[in-house]
């Protein structure tokens, strides 16, 4: 922006520039959320109770052997394995048998897949599972019954046993972590408001609610990363549909305004951080600078709104999430204002002053 347009900026919107105002950074400061959690391997028991149901998994043999440990969230095929290649052999995955996998095991001899078997149990794997509810050979129950190693079998075939064991180790190992705040539905746009204690968060959800938008979680949110891309909020069983107003107390959102209040989680797409107002604070007034809020590793727009009696906080973060979300869609209103200020000023200028 120009020194002649950021002087109409102010005259337009009354804001208060320094004589040495330059064109802000369009990505100011990040704030940062605390450290996350990450859950880096589970046990096969925890495996086997979490998704016996999904997976429609059977224990044969191994029982002993539960709390090994998987400790990576991929899926391995031991096609080479099988054939003595150990290399590569990445042991720490789940052991996927298939129909191939268990057709060349059956075309071997038994002391061959009886030693085969012991080279690739040797390498300590998690646990085996074989697909399409196919039987397991003599030395494969033999070898891992001896060794202690969990042997599933699941009626699913292994392409869709593969995309549902994938979905779900992502899940499980995805990072994630908890922050105090009030997580909702506006229109779409999941937003997260934040501000300490007291300031009104609650309130001002309350009043958004009420306006036909939806609760995912009151005061503490708990944030996972899927995919590595998308953050994702969502409330305890707990206190889920519920939330504490002061002077009040506990409410029943759902028995108040109906199921459609309350979700059960929603991508975090927006953070409003309320702060108090004090004389001479810095106010965004044009919109040009945009910052972020971090959360694992993952940065999401953020918004400060100056608290002060008599200011419309749900009507105010209500557009700023429609705000929001015409950004998303490549519409900046104080960008186009910008830029028509800039063109109106080009067509004033007499010729030849720019020379």
């Amino acid at each position: 922006m120009t020194s002649a347009a950021a002087f109409i900026w102010a005259k337009i919107f009354n804001c208060s520039l320094t004589p040495d105002f330059k064109k802000p950074s369009p990505v100011s400061a990040m704030s940062t959320a605390p450290a996350p959690k990450v859950v880096e391997s589970l046990t096969v028991r925890e495996f086997y109770e979490s998704f016996k149901k999904d997976l429609n998994l059977e224990l044969i043999v191994g029982e002993a052997g539960l709390d090994k440990v998987i400790g990576d969230k991929s899926i391995n095929r031991p096609a080479l394995a099988l054939t003595g290649y150990l290399k590569y052999f990445a042991n720490k995955r789940i052991q996927l048998f298939g129909a191939g996998e268990m057709g060349y095991l059956r075309d071997l001899r038994e002391e061959t897949q009886q030693l085969v078997m012991g080279q690739i149990i040797a390498k300590k794997i998690p646990c085996i599972v074989v697909s399409r509810h196919l039987a397991p050979t003599r030395p494969l129950l033999r070898a891992a019954a001896d060794a202690g190693v969990p042997l599933f079998r699941t009626t699913l075939d292994s392409r869709d046993f593969s995309a549902q064991m994938t979905l779900l180790l992502e899940e499980r190992f995805a990072p994630r972590m908890s922050t105090h705040g009030t997580l909702l539905d506006i229109k779409g746009v999941g937003t997260l408001l934040r501000g300490k204690s007291g300031i009104g968060k609650s309130e001002c959800a309350l009043a958004l609610i009420e306006r036909g938008h939806s609760l995912v979680s009151d005061d503490l949110t708990y944030v996972r990363l899927v995919g590595e891309r998308e953050l994702i909020g969502t409330s305890s069983e707990l206190n889920r549909g519920y939330m504490e107003c002061r002077g009040i107390g506990i409410i029943n959102i759902t028995e108040l305004f109906g199921v459609r209040s309350v979700r059960l989680e929603k991508r975090i797409d927006l953070v409003v951080t309320f702060v108090e107002y004090e004389p001479g604070m810095d106010e965004e007034r044009t919109g040009l600078e945009q910052s972020y809020y971090e959360m694992l590793n993952r940065a999401v727009p953020h918004i400060k709104i100056p608290v002060r009696p008599g200011r419309d906080l749900a009507r105010l973060v209500e557009v700023a999430a429609l705000v929001q979300a015409l950004k998303s869609i490549g519409h900046d209103s104080a960008r186009e204002f910008n830029e028509r200020l800039i063109a109106f000023m080009a067509k004033q200028q007499p010729p030849g002053a720019g020379s």
